[in-house]
């Protein structure tokens, strides 16, 4: 079974993000390429930087939770996913969800994903007998815009966090 959502990526290096936010603004950046999807975002991504609380090392999970009531309102439902079934049911459902890379803070520091600490939009999966292939927007470098890449499910599986950002008429 394969799913894949229609999605426009963002990138934390374009010019209209300020320039001493770019390396730890994938988590805003993430929230916005979302509610980009649902909507047309009302605040900048700099804005959501501040709002968010998000820090020179980036955006904790907790921080999102707590503080996206500041950014959706009562718009949206922000909430962490628990279950890999249950991330399935959202990208069925065609919301694409937020995924963090965390090897730090999930005491995984020997483990190899492609990133150590990095936010990106998750658009789709692929699920084969032996694995599941997640598919994702990386938020661009400093010489390219956002592209989508994949990553194994079972091999990251201790690193990633789930989020859904929602507006309360599409869940």
């Amino acid at each position: 079974m394969k799913k894949l959502i229609a999605f426009q990526g963002l990138s934390q290096h374009d010019t209209t993000v300020h320039a001493k936010y770019r390396s730890s603004a994938c988590g805003p950046v993430t929230v916005a390429a979302i509610m980009q999807y649902h909507e047309e975002p009302e605040v900048g991504i700099d804005q959501l930087y501040r709002l968010l609380g998000s820090t020179r090392i980036g955006l904790f999970t907790w921080r999102l939770l707590r503080n996206f009531h500041k950014v959706g309102g009562k718009r949206y439902k922000v909430a962490k996913v628990r279950s890999i079934e249950a991330v399935k049911v959202e990208l069925l459902a065609g919301r694409p969800l937020a995924m963090k890379f965390d090897r730090y803070f999930t005491f995984q520091w020997f483990s190899k994903p492609p990133y150590s600490y990095h936010w990106v939009p998750l658009v789709g999966f692929e699920q084969t007998a032996k694995d599941l292939t997640l598919y994702f927007h990386d938020n661009g470098q400093k010489n390219r815009p956002s592209k989508m890449r994949t990553v194994s499910y079972q091999k990251n599986r201790k690193v990633l966090t789930f989020v859904k950002i929602t507006p309360k008429g599409r869940q």
